[in-house]
């Protein structure tokens, strides 16, 4: 793979992060101190604090793809590391998963609270997002495991 496609993915990887950093610092400080609702406030701190705590799986995710990139880079993504950043990859996104799904029950008491029922599917969006790139992670580990064993079975053929 030419180095231009993974320095263009690289820094995909690299704008995708910006966005989410600066939400994390300014936009959710932000909410915490000029809820929309002064009454239901102290629902949105456990929200809040799910977004700060599905920062560190994502940004780990982000890492681990810059990783799995600088191993094309180098030619080695048939290797054990490009099968070990996968695997990574899933479980970040399964974590980023699973901290959504402890906070969507405090998401649901807010929608009723608002009486807005649109809230909660607003809500899922994180879950079923990052369970769709834990299943294609998951699938790609997979792939690559099998393409190293057909690559190591070869090489002792010969």
């Amino acid at each position: 793979m030419k180095r231009g496609t993974t320095l263009f993915l690289k820094m995909a990887v690299i704008l995708i992060g910006i966005p989410v950093l600066a939400l994390g610092i300014f936009g959710v400080t932000w909410l915490t101190k000029n809820p929309a609702n002064p009454e239901y406030a102290h629902i949105l701190y456990p929200i809040v604090i799910g977004m700060y705590v599905s920062v560190i799986p994502f940004f780990g995710a982000l890492v681990q793809a810059f990783k799995l990139l600088g191993y094309i880079d180098r030619n080695q993504a048939f290797s054990e590391l490009s099968v070990k950043a996968l695997k990574n990859i899933k479980f970040c996104a399964i974590t980023i998963s699973v901290v959504y799904a402890i906070v969507l029950p405090f998401v649901f008491m807010v929608a009723e609270l608002d009486d807005a029922p649109g809230l909660v599917i607003v809500g899922m969006v994180p879950i079923f997002a990052s369970m769709v790139i834990a299943v294609f992670a998951a699938v790609l580990q997979r792939l690559l495991q099998e393409a190293i064993d057909i690559k190591s079975e070869n090489d002792l053929t010969v």
